[in-house]
């Protein structure tokens, strides 16, 4: 019986959610299949993945087949890593403990190479978010500048309008002392 490592899709629409599944190669995507492996969350920044390792590494040693998706899925987990370094030690090249050796220093590399990526990702949108502060806290003196602005024309426009006001009251009452100085 051939058999295909593929996705198997469950979740609504615009919201997919995959399980990492072991089926006959005739077998319908979602239908039937013989063994679950894992589960495929593309939905997450970056996409979570639940795979159990031994029994993927089982059966593609057996010879199960996976879809181009999940190939790339076991080769990030290390699966054809691991088949890679066995290869090796039947052919003699290598020990098997330093093919687990090996191994370990592989997934311990991929580890930190993931956190360093995090941390810069993290550190993006921290500056990201600085600079959209810097970015507003500009805006937000232009906008108290040009209130400052109005305000201080209102209050010269206010000065200006009461002041002729008073003059206008008091060049009346110069002329009534000089008419009457008359």
């Amino acid at each position: 019986m051939a058999t295909k490592i593929r996705l198997q899709r469950h979740g609504h629409k615009g919201y997919a959610f995959y399980s990492i599944v072991i089926a006959d190669v005739k077998a319908p995507r979602d239908g039937k299949f013989i063994e679950k492996i894992g589960t495929y969350n593309p939905n997450t920044n970056p996409a979570t993945v639940d795979l159990n390792f031994d029994r993927a590494f089982n059966w593609v040693m057996k010879g199960a087949q996976p879809t181009d998706t999940v190939r790339n899925i076991l080769s990030k987990e290390g699966i054809y890593m691991k088949k890679h370094l066995l290869g090796g030690v039947a052919k003699g090249a290598f020990g098997e403990a330093e093919a687990d050796a090996k191994f370990e220093a592989w997934k311990n590399n991929k580890q930190t190479g993931l956190a360093a990526l995090k941390a810069k990702e993290v550190e993006a949108k921290k500056a990201e978010a600085k600079a959209r502060l810097e970015a507003e806290k500009k805006v937000n003196e232009e906008k108290a500048k040009v209130l400052a602005e109005k305000k201080a024309a209102e209050e010269a426009a206010k000065v200006a309008a009461e002041a002729p006001a008073e003059e206008v009251t008091e060049a009346p009452a110069e002329e009534t002392p000089a008419a009457t100085a008359e």
